[in-house]
């Protein structure tokens, strides 16, 4: 049984519970909130109390943006494509599956557009193109993956940890209750 509960698994908890949580429980609680990284929160237990969820989330999205450039990159590999093979075998995390739900629609033209344009992208940059998806159309999606193939890397890795800051703070809202 892994340690990193699911989103369907996880109780409701609030702000209070989360601050009271020793560090087992606390990395149990939000270890998934950072695709396959429970090592954010680990990090960031100590920092506890947490005034509010905003002040919870910039703590963890501190502790990514802190690390070296090759530990950012690796965590972003963690990530899924878009639509990709994980999607496709059905192993993506709980939260990305809900996350991802949207692009189930995508015509066999589309999908095979965007496994093209994910394939480049990840053939430049070194890491899968991130997006927040349940911040974004469809064509949205399309337009900033071809207009963010273009950019140098290092910008792309900015971007990437600003596409995960918003999928994260929105993951944090889905499991603490308010």
């Amino acid at each position: 049984m892994s340690a990193v509960m699911h989103v369907s698994e996880a109780p409701a908890l609030s702000l209070s519970d989360i601050n009271r949580l020793d560090r087992v429980r606390f990395v149990a609680a939000l270890g998934g909130v950072f695709e396959h990284s429970p090592w954010v929160a680990t990090e960031v237990w100590a920092e506890r109390p947490f005034a509010s969820i905003d002040d919870l989330h910039r703590a963890m999205i501190g502790v990514v943006r802190a690390t070296s450039r090759e530990v950012r990159i690796d965590f972003l590999r963690m990530h899924p494509e878009l639509a990709g093979k994980e999607a496709q075998a059905g192993t993506m995390t709980g939260h990305s599956t809900a996350e991802q739900a949207g692009l189930n629609a995508l015509t066999r033209n589309e999908l095979q557009m965007l496994r093209r344009l994910n394939a480049a992208y990840a053939a430049k940059h070194g890491f899968p193109f991130i997006i927040a998806v349940l911040k974004n159309t469809r064509s949205q999606i399309f337009e900033a993956l071809r207009t963010r193939i273009e950019r140098d890397t290092d910008t792309e890795l900015d971007a990437a940890l600003e596409q995960i800051s918003i999928i994260t703070r929105l993951r944090l809202g889905r499991l603490l209750a308010h």
